[in-house]
């Protein structure tokens, strides 16, 4: 039974050693879930209501009437379609957020970015899995002999590779989250 339970826990912690490594993008639609790209929306507080990650994508669906137009800082708070960094007439448009920065988006289309249809959107980048370190052992330095008197042998160095065993706690605490993100990862593929 615990030669059972201990190949579940083996199983579970190297199914989590995976989740770690695994990126999901996000595709984000422009205003939703109760707005649109258009000239309601209070697309300002859905923008910071919302974390962009490298990797993600913004879905911009609207109508005929509408556009997407990449500018710059300036042209955002102007309002211009000068020197456009990119436009995009036909719906949806999806855009790839692949660096990390601000970008801004404007409605070119007659007075609509006056009428607030424009967004800005804070990227961040994509957090690094992090690997925790084994422990280390370390070496007291030898002890500097006294200048003047007898000298005595150092004692001898403590053996390399030696592990530091942590407490029970922890291994029943690391045990139970590898277990929890294990069951987790399961649910997800079902």
């Amino acid at each position: 039974m615990i030669c059972e339970a201990s190949a579940i826990i083996v199983r579970q912690l190297t199914l989590c050693h995976i989740c770690r490594h695994v990126v999901v993008a996000t595709d984000y639609t422009v205003g939703s879930p109760s707005g649109g790209w258009d000239t309601t929306t209070d697309l300002g507080s859905w923008s910071s209501s919302q974390t962009f990650t490298v990797g993600d994508n913004l879905d911009f669906q609207f109508g005929p009437t509408h556009d997407v137009v990449e500018v710059t800082k300036d042209n955002y708070d102007s309002c211009g379609t000068g020197n456009a960094i990119s436009t995009t007439t036909t719906s949806p448009a999806r855009i790839a957020l692949t660096s990390a920065g601000t970008r801004y988006f404007i409605c070119g289309r007659s007075n609509h970015c006056s009428l607030g249809m424009k967004v800005q959107v804070n990227v961040v980048a994509a957090s690094t899995p992090t690997t925790p370190s084994p422990p280390q052992t370390t070496t007291p330095s030898s002890p500097t002999p006294p200048e003047a008197g007898p000298t005595s042998p150092s004692p001898p160095p403590p053996a390399t590779g030696t592990n530091v065993e942590p407490p029970s706690s922890a291994i029943s605490l690391k045990m139970t989250a590898g277990t929890m993100l294990g069951l987790g990862f399961l649910v997800m593929l079902l």
